[in-house]
Parts: structure tokens; sequence; C-alpha cells
């Protein structure tokens, strides 16, 4: 146990599950879009939608996604911000969902990269999980420099990037692949103790089978 399982991350706001891992879950949506977006649709579930509101969760979200930390005195004024930016924000209710957790949001962004949608739940004391990315289901906490590769689902990728990362010295904490059928599309979520090289998606992207490269650092 250390110091931040006892008194818990430096916060604005009344709670660490809907304000803290809210911002976190808006800013790593924000990370994974990776490119400029004029549209934000929010999905909240659960207790994210019945007392959110009076915990500051719509804001949270919305300066996660503007680029906001949980410690940002700005965060109540996101609204503001998204609407000076000429963000346009859709907030939508689930009340009742036990498929998910208690604390989960679906955020759709729209623009330069077309449409994303990043799902997520805040876990508490600040701590959030990833846990879906445009239908495949995926288990990443933002807590690691994480690496999203979106591949064919055939033999050799995997291999080709776990070497990549070992010849730049990049140790591979967690690696999970989702995928929807065998044969299809591939998402393979690869978390590390290293930063990962600036050149990453510039060496990846002329390998036989793999689409698109995403790099989101720790949040």
């Amino acid at each position: 146990m250390n110091l931040f399982d006892i008194i818990g991350p430096v916060i604005i706001g009344p709670s660490s599950s809907h304000t803290a891992g809210a911002v976190r879950l808006g800013k790593l949506a924000r990370s994974i879009y990776g490119g400029s977006f004029h549209k934000a649709e929010i999905t909240l579930y659960n207790s994210f939608s019945k007392t959110g509101k009076g915990h500051g969760t719509d804001k949270a979200l919305v300066a996660g996604i503007l680029g906001m930390n949980p410690d940002d005195e700005e965060i109540r004024n996101a609204f503001d911000y998204g609407k000076d930016a000429g963000l346009e924000i859709l907030f939508q209710h689930q009340n009742s969902n036990r498929a998910y957790h208690p604390n989960t949001a679906r955020i759709k962004l729209m623009g330069q990269n077309g449409v994303m949608s990043i799902m997520g739940c805040s876990l508490g004391g600040g701590r959030v999980m990833i846990i879906d990315i445009d239908g495949f289901k995926t288990e990443f906490t933002g807590e690691f420099n994480t690496i999203i590769v979106v591949q064919n689902d055939k033999p050799g990728i995997v291999a080709f990037v776990a070497s990549y990362l070992a010849e730049k010295n990049i140790n591979i904490a967690q690696m999970k692949l989702s995928r929807k059928s065998k044969g299809d599309t591939a998402l393979m979520i690869i978390e590390t103790d290293e930063t990962p090289p600036k050149s990453i998606k510039v060496d990846l992207k002329d390998y036989d089978g793999i689409h698109k490269t995403i790099v989101v650092p720790t949040v």
C-alpha cells in the first residue's frame, strides 16, 4: 500500500469516483481519439446518470476531453470552455443497466478521425478502466503508457510488434488482444513500463496487416 491508496488523489470536486475518475476517463478518451473533434456524445450509466450532475460528473467528463487534469480549478467552467472551443456536447442517460459498472460512461467523439466510441468506468479513488473501444473489449487503466494497434487478425503481427518493442528496450507490462470474430479486425492493447518511441507510428505503419497505431500516455 502506498500513500495514494491511503489519502487518495488530489482532486477538485466532491467525489473521487464521480469527479476525478470522470476527468481521467475524458482525458483518456481524448488521447485514444488522437485528433481534433467538434462533437461529443456522452452517455452516463447507473450511478453516473443518477447522481452525476450533483457531483459534477458531466463537467468533469467534458473537462477531461478538453485536456484538463483532475486538480484543475477550471473544471467547474468546462462547459464554457467547450462552447468557446466550438465543441457540441450532447448528454444521454441510462439510469439502470446491470451489464455495466455503476460509474460508467460512453464517450463518442466525432471529428478529424471520424467517429470513435470509448467506454470506461470509474473504480474509486480516481482510478478508471477503459472497457470498450468501438466494440472491442479492452481492460486498461491509463496508469501505464499504452499502445493500441488496430490490425488484421492473422499470425505474425503480435510477434512483430513485441520484437520491435524489445529492440527499443521497451518492457511490456501487460498485453491483450481483442477481436470481434476469427480472421476479422483485431485490437492489440500493450501497456509498457517505458515511454514508447516517438517514431512508433511511422515504424509500424508499413507492416502488412497493421492499420493504425495509437499511443496513449499515462493519465
